[in-house]
C-alpha cells in the first residue's frame, strides 16, 4: 500500500516560519495532486494549497503570497514554506495524495492522507 509520513511541525512565534515535509512510500507508480490541509481546534479541515504532477498551484486565500507548495523531482515529496505566520495559521496540517499504485500486476488508484503535524504560532 501507500504511506504518507510528516514532519517539520512545531512551536513557532508569530512573524517566523516553518517547512513541512511529506514523503510517500510504497507500491506507488505516480501521484497526481498533492496537498496540503490543515484543522484549527473547533474547525473543519481546510485546503491550504494543493499542486499538479505538472506543477501547477492553488492556494487558500487565507495563506497566499506567505506559504509555498513545492514538489521534488521524483514528484513523491511535497513541502510546504510557511513564511510570515499568524496565530490563526495554528492547526494540525495533513499531507493529502492522489496515488496510483501497484496491487500485482495491475494500477489503483486511491487518495491517502499522513497522520497530521501540529504547528503552533504563539509568543
Amino acid at each position: 500500500q501507500v504511506q504518507l509520513v510528516e514532519s517539520g511541525g512545531g512551536l513557532v512565534q508569530p512573524g517566523g516560519s516553518l517547512r513541512l515535509s511529506c514523503a510517500a512510500s510504497g507500491s506507488i507508480s505516480s501521484i497526481n495532486d498533492m496537498g496540503w490541509y490543515r484543522q484549527a481546534p473547533g474547525k473543519e479541515r481546510e485546503l491550504v494549497a494543493v499542486i499538479t504532477s505538472g506543477g501547477r498551484t492553488n492556494y487558500a486565500d487565507s495563506v497566499k503570497g506567505r506559504f509555498t507548495i513545492s514538489r521534488d523531482n521524483a514528484n513523491v515529496s511535497v513541502y510546504l514554506q510557511m513564511n510570515s505566520l499568524k496565530p490563526d495559521d495554528t492547526a494540525i496540517y495533513y499531507c493529502n495524495a492522489d496515488v496510483v499504485y501497484f496491487m500485482g500486476w495491475r494500477r489503483n488508484n486511491g487518495n491517502y492522507w499522513g497522520q497530521g503535524t501540529l504547528v503552533t504560532v504563539s509568543s
